[in-house]
């Protein structure tokens, strides 16, 4: 039997021996029947369950029960089958800041057989467009706010587009009955497809089934927050990111919980909601953490229990410093696009300050040196780590050995463990560029900067910083030298912000004669760091 009509993503996944090894999936928690539609346990037991008034979705302007949730992702499940043609398995792009509309899109897609490719809003019609011929993207929701962009997109695979707030998908939904028969998925169908860094050229997709969905809820969660249905969640990361879908969508859902979501998640707006709507949990990235430190004493933030930092490293400094403002204890963890999210973390019982923690509940992890050979203590090596979810490149075989080897995914960040099992985090073993928690690919934003007519060379490195974590540091070699100045560089970094997404910018240029290059023309970056 099929997964789907369409079945261009299950026939571009990598062969099982090419996967790596999936443990712990005996365990009662993360057992799953073969047939599964991740949206009944998430959304539809809700109503079944008679919990239907219960607040699911809240904003600044705007309250949605897990009733409103359900009768819109059904509306709109109609709207993708009757109206736009979804045959099952298609891909299906949502372009969307975070808003409820989004969220009942996401589940819409799922209900009627499809699958979720949500992107982040900063993203330019160039990025886009090499998403969406990657993933032969067919449909797409895009909030009208966003529409700029996807207006420019030039693709022989998108047919439809449907535009919500005040538009099209709102007037299709009104005679659109509110209950709709879900697509019957099976557990290893593919729900949604994630990219990773790099999304000029050939970037890559990552994939996660149905029931990889559910499993991180019972991870997590549960090893790290012991989340009751009363929690009320925010924080500020993309639900493009898969560490904002799952802290900001899935894991409230799966605990009958709320959430909050914010469009334009700015410190004190992030600190206002957690005052006026009394939220328990909040997820975000080591930066923001810093930035509300210096002004959470102007808010009543007493409400708050659970605050989890992941995207980039956390530093001491920042765990130490929001300790003693609020007597919170953040919780550090990191996660990868490929692992859906986090593997590694802590709790309230299990920290050391400093430490991202220890391989949660579904996971195990090691450090091994380049040979695979599993380092000594405190000696720093390559993280590999392996459990319920793990790495599933679509149409990468190349990326897909290189990820996963001898059964184990293989990050490209450089922990050590220490004596007692915890992991401390050393770098990044490759040229990922982490800053305010995004991730920023060297080679991507060569890839740009190489298409500016007075660039003749380039090369693209992280330098550290103490608010960002790391910078995007450009180091440019003109056509014509003499044009190097500081308006030349205020108009490279300007026109990097119209072509691309502008969190990627170089912050730093430096305009050099030449570029340090090995005898075969490599350039050596190390001697640029």
């Amino acid at each position: 039997m099929k997964h789907y009509e369409d079945n261009f993503a299950h026939d571009s996944l990598p062969n099982l021996d090419l996967q790596p090894d999936y443990v712990f999936l005996d365990l009662p928690q993360f057992q799953r029947p073969e047939m599964l539609n991740c949206v009944e346990q998430l959304l539809d037991n809700h109503i079944n369950q008679g919990r239907g008034d219960t607040i699911c979705i809240r904003t600044f302007e705007e309250t949605w029960t897990y009733q409103d949730l359900y009768n819109k992702a059904n509306q709109i499940a109609h709207v993708l089958v009757e109206d736009l043609g979804l045959k099952s398995g298609n891909r299906v792009l949502i372009r969307s800041a975070n808003n409820p509309m989004m969220v009942a899109c996401w589940f819409a897609i799922l209900k009627a057989g499809g699958i979720v490719v949500a992107t982040m809003p900063l993203l330019r019609s160039k990025e886009l467009s090499t998403i969406i011929d990657c993933a032969e993207i067919s449909h797409a929701f895009c909030d009208t706010d966003l529409a700029e962009e996807i207006f420019l997109v030039k693709s022989a695979f998108l047919k439809e587009i449907c535009f919500y707030r005040n538009s099209q998908l709102e007037d299709l939904i009104q005679t659109k009955p509110i209950s709709f028969s879900n697509y019957h998925s099976k557990s290893d169908s593919i729900a949604l497809i994630g990219f990773t860094s790099g999304t000029t050229g050939l970037p890559k997709m990552t994939s996660h089934y149905h029931k990889d969905i559910l499993n991180i809820c019972e991870a997590f969660p549960n090893y790290s927050l012991q989340p009751k249905s009363n929690d009320i969640f925010t924080g500020s990361p993309p639900l493009g990111f898969t560490f904002g879908l799952g802290g900001l969508v899935l894991f409230p859902m799966y605990f009958g919980a709320s959430t909050f979501l914010l469009e334009k998640p700015s410190p004190d707006l992030l600190l206002k909601a957690i005052e006026e709507y009394k939220i328990t949990i909040c997820f975000t990235a080591p930066t923001a953490w810093r930035i509300i430190t210096t002004i959470v004493n102007d808010f009543d933030i007493s409400s708050l229990r659970k605050c989890v930092s992941a995207g980039e490293t956390l530093p001491l400094k920042v765990w130490e410093d929001w300790y003693k403002a609020t007597g919170l204890k953040i919780i550090d963890g990191i996660g990868a696009t490929e692992m859906l999210h986090i593997f590694i973390s802590s709790n309230e019982e299990n920290m050391k300050p400093g430490a991202t923690g220890k391989a949660i509940t579904g996971y195990e992890a090691k450090i091994i040196d380049t040979n695979g050979n599993e380092s000594i203590t405190n000696q720093p090596g390559r993280l590999a780590v392996r459990g319920i979810t793990g790495c599933k490149y679509l149409n990468r075989i190349d990326k897909q050995t290189e990820y996963v080897q001898n059964g184990w995914n293989i990050t490209g960040d450089i922990f050590r463990q220490d004596e007692d099992g915890y992991f401390w985090f050393v770098a990044r073993g490759d040229d990922m560029i982490i800053s305010s928690g995004y991730n920023i690919g060297a080679i991507e934003v060569e890839s740009v900067l190489l298409t500016h007519d007075k660039i003749l060379e380039c090369a693209v490195v992280g330098i550290p910083d103490s608010e960002r974590g790391m910078l995007v540091c450009a180091h440019i070699v003109l056509k014509e030298k003499h044009n190097a100045s500081e308006e030349m560089k205020a108009h490279i970094q300007q026109w990097f912000k119209e072509v691309a997404a502008p969190y990627k910018y170089p912050r730093v240029i430096n305009f050099v004669e030449e570029l340090p290059k090995t005898e075969t023309g490599k350039i050596q970056r190390y001697k640029l760091k």
